[in-house]
């Protein structure tokens, strides 16, 4: 072990001035059983060292065949493994300078042992959930609605409950339940369930005609009447869901339970719908029949089917066809591909619905294109091609 004077020695022969040191020197050495398989380094940046120091946890998630990713509460992370030049020595009990409250009194030597060393550590890298895997699972099993009778439900029939989910799907579970919202999954019996599309607007169906018959305002549709009026031809259950998927739940001042239909999803179910049904559809012929398809009082637009159909302008005629953006890959150079496979030039109004969910934190459609695509004019319009060979 070196002495103090032999510290101040080095010094001196390095020219090196005691003053311009701090007072606390460290002196290193290499344990009986130091190694550098034990231990990983992991860099955290403020937000997840706070999530660790309030005694919360992060979960690595991944199945043998995919690439792991770290989640917390709210997020998920790419975890990379960065290399650096510097050995890195893990010290137990190591201070820093400021953890010496007499760090200004007169120069101090510490023994310290190292246990480990490593020269690369896990880097961590904010990125979007990997997701589709999870709507495929639910469609495995979709619910069409309340067995009949004397009818038993499969022993086979395969269900997921959240904690299922989270061993099997990389996303946080806030993400994941976001996800499971918007793709109108509903909790039955401890089971998380997509329902069938068909019975899904046979609930939907129901609704809009009670609030039809009753003449009610679309804004003011009373869950009380509506459960009781419908209770005998579904369950409670899936009457309260369906307006909680296409309408917003609110008070009114004398504690009633109100829901306002949202316009716009119930359009945009109606014309995927009709659209599911065809390959491709003539646009004015499917625009006057999507109409007549709504409940009255109702408007369509083209804008409601963003992310879900797609307008062919130079089809002559016009025409419109389904393409769900859950449908297309979630790698984003596969999600290019793909688009560019179907359609060799694009307007930014046409594709942006189909990459807006490919963008990061603080990353606009925009960047992504100028990233991905090589813009150019044809007949006035910007329009943007692949800037690589289109795999087919």
């Amino acid at each position: 072990m070196r002495t103090l004077e032999e510290v101040q020695a080095t010094l001196q022969i390095a020219k090196l001035k005691e003053e311009d040191l701090l007072p606390v020197t460290h002196c290193m050495s290499f344990s009986d059983h130091v190694s550098s398989g034990d231990y990983c380094l992991m860099e955290l940046d403020d937000t997840l060292c706070k999530h660790i120091e309030a005694g919360k946890s992060l979960t690595i998630r991944g199945d043998k065949d995919e690439h792991a990713v770290l989640c917390s509460e709210g997020k998920t992370y790419d975890l990379k493994i960065a290399d650096t030049s510097n050995l890195l020595l893990f010290v137990p009990g190591c201070r820093t300078p400021e953890q010496f409250s007499d760090s200004a009194s007169e120069p101090k030597l510490i023994h310290a042992q190292i246990w480990g060393y490593a020269n690369s550590y896990w880097e961590l890298r904010c990125q979007r959930p990997k997701l589709k895997k999870l709507k495929k699972l639910l469609m495995e099993n979709p619910y069409d609605g309340p067995l009949i009778g004397a009818q038993e439900e499969s022993p086979e029939l395969i269900k997921y409950t959240m904690e299922d989910l989270l061993e099997r799907i990389q996303g946080s579970q806030e993400e994941i339940e976001a996800y499971l919202q918007g793709i109108h999954a509903c909790k039955i019996d401890g089971y998380w369930r997509l329902l069938d599309f068909d019975y899904e607007l046979k609930l939907l169906g129901h609704v809009t005609q009670l609030v039809d018959s009753e003449s009610w305002s679309f804004s003011k549709v009373p869950l009380s009447v509506c459960l009781e009026e419908l209770a005998p031809l579904e369950p409670k259950a899936m009457i309260e869901h369906c307006l909680n998927c296409y309408g917003r739940r609110y008070n009114t001042e004398e504690g009633e339970v109100m829901y306002a239909l949202d316009e716009d999803k119930v359009c945009r179910a109606m014309a995927q719908m009709l659209l599911q049904n065809a390959v491709k559809f003539n646009l004015s012929e499917f625009q006057e029949v999507w109409q007549q398809s709504v409940p009255e009082g109702m408007s369509t637009r083209l804008d409601q089917l963003s992310g879900l159909a797609l307008v062919d302008c130079t089809s002559r005629p016009e025409t419109i066809s389904l393409l769900q953006v859950e449908d297309l890959p979630e790698d984003t150079l596969e999600r290019f591909n793909a688009l560019f496979a179907m359609r060799e030039k694009w307007t930014q109004q046409d594709i942006e619905p189909y990459i807006r969910d490919l963008c990061g934190e603080k990353q606009t459609t925009g960047a992504l294109l100028t990233k991905h695509a090589r813009s150019s004019m044809q007949n006035g319009i910007k329009v943007y091609n692949s800037r690589r060979p289109v795999a087919t």
